[in-house]
């Protein structure tokens, strides 16, 4: 036979062994999204609903541009199933299992997604996942993250932006995200606390940084040029507002803030941070972006690599796995703490309930509690607080007490954070304002077994646990607030009302019931 023909018979082969695994893998994949629809759909929702993750309709796209760049390269590489890769998917699972746990729909997402490359992983094994070491990670921005920073932005633009405002000239004075000028009352918001530009930008550095850099130094010098420039023009965007609006006015300032923040400051920004960049590119435009050659040269992956599994046993692998964390999460889902008929507001010593009548509407939300309560105490001095209890069952999709949009703030009201309130032990404290006008403080706790906690973190962790465990334990949300006259301490009056109570934890057990 001549060697053509050879080399012919050789490169058939492997093409049709390629598109094999690729048919088995395009199958698992789908079968994953469908088992996992519900956060599929969630995140699309995000994706499409919400401008702070708009851009991540871009990532398929570039996953699959991506790919394409090494498709010659990956080509040289043998597809085939390896069983430690069931370790990735177990992670995977791992990761989805916490968050259905604890009502972490962060970490569900991320589950949900992580499986991608853990089943190509466990499915195409270990040469093939070098070589799409990159697209693979990428795929974490699929995950719909950083909401959680916003408070942290939000305190961090109002600093950078009353420092400008005063270098300016402009006389200007803070609390919390609000700015009080002379054109008027502005709010650091969270539309305006960058988190979107800065997203965005993270994703857009991720992907320059490796299709442009080689050297791990320029990348890292890279990255942080898009996480601090856009911050840092955030509060130069705030301030050009505040500064324009003391000449044309808030209104006509704000507008034009929007034309210029949506589509022409932050596209400045970009053009400034790659023109910056670019020169520094050290990969050459027709450089592979990866070496198949060297990949196949490894001898750790020779090590690792000696015992394939069996495509289908690989398959059945997998499913089970899912099967077994999926089965395991509605086992915990369906477990309900008997929770008491009714409960009601105590006496309170030194202290009366009067008429729940607030200068602004505030009533926190605690979406899936099976219990409510929300009254109004006050003492012989006139000083008033307001107490909102919520007792949960279980805690889980659609009654989380420390689920974003839950709590305190709430949603689509005049109500606004403007800062963390004064440290009070075991609480979360906040400053709210609604309107520009009335101010309240409020201390949150979270009630869980033995746990008493303001951190939403540490609710969760012990709601983690109990699911595993299978234990059914029910949750509280206290909220202690109060609306404080101009000459009051808000804090000091919360700590006189704690005092009349007694010791946080054993009070509210008490009104529930259930110790």
């Amino acid at each position: 036979m001549p060697p053509e023909a050879i080399l012919t018979v050789s490169a058939t082969a492997d093409d049709l062994r390629w598109r094999q695994a690729l048919v088995r893998l395009g199958g698992v994949w789908l079968a994953l999204i469908l088992a996992f629809l519900p956060d599929w759909r969630d995140m699309a929702v995000q994706w499409w609903d919400s401008s702070t993750y708009n851009h991540i309709l871009l990532i398929p796209a570039i996953l699959a541009w991506l790919v394409w760049l090494r498709l010659d390269q990956l080509r040289q590489l043998v597809p085939q199933a390896w069983g430690p890769g069931a370790a990735f998917v177990a992670a995977a699972l791992a990761l989805w299992v916490l968050g259905a746990f604890s009502g972490f729909n962060l970490f569900r997402q991320a589950g949900a997604v992580a499986l991608l490359p853990a089943s190509l992983i466990l499915l195409l094994g270990p040469r093939v996942a070098v070589g799409l070491l990159f697209p693979l990670c990428y795929m974490a921005f699929l995950v719909p993250f950083g909401d959680e920073l916003v408070p942290a932005l939000q305190t961090l633009t109002a600093a950078l932006t009353i420092a400008l405002v005063h270098l300016s000239g402009v006389p200007a004075v803070v609390n919390g995200v609000l700015i009080d000028t002379p054109a008027g009352l502005f709010e650091v918001a969270e539309a305006c606390s960058g988190v979107k530009f800065l997203i965005a930008m993270v994703a857009l550095g991720a992907l320059v940084a490796n299709v442009c850099f080689r050297s791990w130094p320029r990348r890292a010098l890279f990255m942080l040029l898009c996480v601090v420039v856009p911050i840092l023009a955030n509060g130069v965007r705030a301030w050009g507002t505040i500064y324009i609006a003391q000449y044309v006015g808030a209104e006509v300032a704000g507008g034009y803030d929007h034309i210029i923040y949506g589509w022409v400051f932050f596209a400045v920004v970009i053009g400034a941070i790659l023109g910056l960049s670019w020169r520094h590119f050290d990969r050459g435009v027709d450089e592979p972006m990866i070496d198949a050659a060297q990949i196949n040269r490894l001898d750790w992956l020779d090590r690792i690599s000696r015992r394939p599994l069996a495509d289908w046993l690989a398959i059945l692998l997998c499913g089970a796995l899912v099967l077994g964390a999926q089965g395991w999460a509605r086992a915990a889902d369906r477990l309900a703490a008997p929770l008491p008929g009714q409960i009601f507001l105590p006496e309170v010593p030194g202290w009366q309930r009067v008429d729940y009548a607030p200068a602004t509407w505030w009533e926190p939300r605690a979406s899936g509690a099976q219990h409510r309560l929300l009254g109004r105490y006050a003492d012989r001095d006139g000083r008033q607080v307001d107490v909102f209890l919520a007792l949960y069952d279980r805690q889980g999709e659609g009654r989380e007490a420390s689920g974003f949009g839950e709590g305190a703030l709430m949603p689509d009201s005049p109500w606004a954070w403007i800062a963390a309130g004064p440290a009070s032990p075991g609480a979360r404290s906040e400053r709210l304002m609604a309107n520009g006008r009335t101010e309240r403080l409020t201390q949150t706790y979270f009630r869980h077994a033995d746990l008493l906690s303001g951190s939403a973190l540490r609710l969760k962790l012990a709601t983690m646990q109990d699911r595993l465990l299978l234990q059914r334990e029910p949750t509280v949300m206290l909220i202690l607030s109060t609306e404080p006259r101009p000459d009051e301490d808000g804090a000091a009056t919360l700590d006189r009302f704690r005092q009349s109570t007694g010791p946080v934890g054993p009070w509210i057990d008490r009104i529930v019931a259930l110790r």
